[in-house]
């Protein structure tokens, strides 16, 4: 999806917000902040969000010299993530519908986006999880459990580091010998890396392998050559996020998109009221003309 002139303040908010994760040195914000605004003159609003947000959170890490400014906030949701783990592990496992269970509580966890709310606190991403199924939904469960009793290869798109703990749970549900977990191929906001998905305790689970790109979603062209390959050769995508989503509607794939609706303009954009968790499928056209 295009970037929107309802994204701009966003995009400008978030990127102060990475300039004080990577460094106290109010000089750094200041320059950010500029050039952010000089930016925002000649954006291209053909480009999706998380092509923009990829090039100022370059822009931030080269400022700053920190490789990872959110690598602090990254570990401390990991951490209460894992803490959380076996209590919600044993609700799943208890569920009528462990399946179901297993995708609300997913979803919740993509409360965990520092893109959307840099201040986003523990207590709120635990009271996100406690009130899962308080919150509406939207999608159709037996059309995601015929697709996956269907489906011979699997790619799942984690999102964000500390969500990825509770990805665990909904692939846990999967045939995890036809999964394979991708996570971005660098640092870049709270996104998760490979040594996110370890943590989860992925890596003894399923395949795990990273997309070779740095954007907050998945920018196809910008990925690698083994990465395209994987994404193409599947017959199941599954993603998670509004940066996935914002990169990849619109690609000829079958994907079902897992996200917690965070604003306004992804909110007109699917026709559904901010705080909705939404299962929404994306035909190929090969899925299409069977």
């Amino acid at each position: 999806m295009n970037t929107t002139l309802d994204c701009i303040p966003c995009i400008v908010r978030q990127g102060l917000e990475a300039a004080r994760f990577a460094t106290n040195d109010a000089a750094v914000h200041e320059q950010i902040l500029r050039e952010l605004l000089q930016d925002a003159a000649v954006m291209d609003l053909a480009l999706s969000p998380p092509a923009i947000a990829q090039q100022l959170h370059r822009r931030v890490r080269q400022l700053s010299g920190m490789a990872d400014p959110y690598l602090e906030v990254k570990n401390r949701f990991n951490a209460m993530a894992s803490g959380m783990l076996p209590v919600l592990a044993a609700e799943v496992s208890g569920s009528d519908a462990p399946l179901f269970r297993a995708l609300r509580l997913a979803i919740a966890g993509n409360i965990i986006d520092l893109g959307v709310r840099g201040d986003i606190s523990e207590s709120e991403a635990r009271s996100a999880i406690d009130n899962t199924l308080n919150e509406p939904f939207h999608g159709d469960m037996n059309m995601f459990r015929d697709a996956l009793q269907g489906a011979r290869s699997i790619l799942y798109l984690a999102d964000n580091a500390g969500e990825i703990v509770f990805d665990r749970l909904l692939i846990e549900q999967l045939p995890t010998d036809r999964v394979t977990v991708a996570v971005r191929g660098g640092a870049v906001v709270n996104d998760a890396t490979r040594a996110d998905a370890a943590v989860a305790g992925l890596c003894d689970l399923v395949e795990v392998i990273d997309n070779g790109s740095d954007a907050p979603g998945t920018i196809l062209s910008d990925c690698s050559r083994e990465f395209r390959k994987r994404f193409e050769s599947a017959d199941l995508v599954i993603a998670k996020g509004q940066g996935n989503y914002e990169s990849l509607s619109g690609e000829d794939a079958d994907i079902f998109f897992l996200f917690k609706v965070k604003c306004s303009v992804i909110s007109a954009h699917v026709g559904l009221p901010v705080g909705t968790h939404v299962l929404q499928r994306q035909f190929s056209e090969a899925v299409t003309r069977d």
